[in-house]
């Protein structure tokens, strides 16, 4: 059996960067009449000088924080696709909302590479419970499977019992998934005394995976690999199985780069993930995720000769990802705006028994019950996440300018 996905992995350092910047040249020469924002972004800059990192970095960072506006202006992708968009194979909306694009080539998302390193192979059977409703989620993973020979059921999440049904049928040995949802799975399989026990792999991405949960999965049988994803930039960086840190995929250029500027960091510095997508369909170039980590020395044990990353450490803006989907402070705003007399709201983002959970702490001269369930009914819309409310005196939240307060503990 191969140890590796294909031989791009194990390339050495030094040619894998000359190539993908060899691809980078070819690509935006080819795509750049047909994506105006790509064209605005390159602006005064030669395509034929972006040799090496230092040249790429003359490149302003265009980020993701201002995607939202960017695609109000231009819908539906900004002037970023380089595809027309009827000429796509899907249209998928992300929480904002925020279009993605998904193209027709095999593995777009580049997930099978992460299906392989965390040990899958032919044959197996893939419970796959991201979200096929609007969202790429579902479809990033289901790619991903399929890549690598395995059998797919299309899920989604919730539905506990029928996912027990299915489980009880068809037998998956693998599954795909928040580590959140893993482990009600678990919990329901074992108070309904249908225990889990086909299941002996597991893709999670989407929510924190802290060694408390780490051990809880462990012990419940499953080998569990974490990967990187966005909606944006398909999968990024994945675990190899028993090995430290996440090794960044194949097809992109990653880069770490000081927090609300240009600037890239050296090895070993924590900053914001800034990711150059080499794609066809949708060729993003110096892509700042908001999402923090920085670069481990040294190659991984597996053979594979990409840079690592340290997994994610934290946001550079205050979009942050709750259960999987990412709540925006435009978000917030809008429920704000929905009920007229409010002050400050803040929104709470915490982890209890393994779990995200979110509380609006909103200030209100009316401490009504009613006025709390219509907020949180408005917040259930805004982002399609349940919260709490609480309702809080006038004046009493800070006036700092924060909208998402993420209280998660890190690691």
């Amino acid at each position: 059996m191969p140890s590796h996905f294909d031989r791009l992995e194990t390339r050495s350092p030094e040619k894998r960067e000359a190539e993908d910047f060899r691809t980078l040249r070819a690509l935006l020469t080819d795509r750049i009449s047909k994506a105006p924002a790509l064209k605005k972004q390159l602006k005064g800059i030669d395509i034929r000088s972006l040799k090496n990192r230092a040249a790429l970095g003359e490149v302003p960072v265009f980020r993701k924080s201002n995607l939202l506006a960017l695609q109000k202006e231009k819908p539906p992708f900004a002037g970023l696709a380089a595809t027309k968009t009827g000429a796509l194979k899907r249209l998928l909306m992300s929480p904002g909302p925020i279009f993605d694009p998904e193209g027709h080539a095999g593995d777009w998302w580049g997930a099978g590479r992460a299906f392989f390193a965390g040990g899958m192979r032919k044959g197996d059977v893939v419970l796959n419970t991201f979200s096929y409703h609007f969202t790429p989620g579902g479809f990033i993973f289901e790619s991903g499977a399929h890549a690598i020979g395995a059998a797919v059921i299309p899920a989604g999440p919730g539905q506990t019992e029928q996912q027990l049904d299915a489980i009880e049928a068809l037998r998956p040995n693998a599954y795909a998934g928040t580590p959140d949802f893993l482990k009600i799975l678990i919990e329901k399989a074992i108070e309904a005394g249908r225990p889990v026990t086909s299941i002996r792999k597991a893709m999670v991405s989407g929510a924190a995976f802290p060694p408390s949960l780490q051990a809880f999965v462990k012990d419940h049988g499953i080998v569990a690999c974490q990967c990187y994803a966005t909606a944006d930039l398909g999968i990024v960086a994945y675990e190899s199985l028993g090995q430290p840190g996440l090794i960044i995929n194949e097809g992109l250029i990653v880069e770490i780069v000081k927090p609300g500027t240009n600037e890239a960091l050296p090895e070993g510095e924590v900053g914001e993930i800034v990711v150059t997508r080499l794609n066809a369909d949708y060729p993003l170039l110096r892509f700042g995720t908001g999402d923090l980590s920085k670069i481990i020395p040294g190659r991984s044990p597996c053979g594979r000769t990409n840079q690592r990353l340290a997994g994610w450490m934290g946001r550079a803006d205050q979009r942050t990802k709750v259960k999987g989907m990412f709540v925006d402070p435009a978000q917030i705003e809008a429920v704000r705006k929905a009920h007229p007399g409010l002050g400050r709201l803040r929104l709470v983002v915490m982890r209890k028994n393994e779990q995200d959970t979110m509380t609006l702490r909103a200030e209100s001269g009316e401490a009504s019950p009613s006025l709390a369930s219509a907020l949180a009914a408005s917040l259930q819309t805004q982002t399609r996440l349940r919260g709490e409310v609480e309702l809080v005196e006038p004046g009493s939240l800070p006036n700092d300018g924060k909208i998402i307060a993420d209280e998660r503990p890190i690691g």
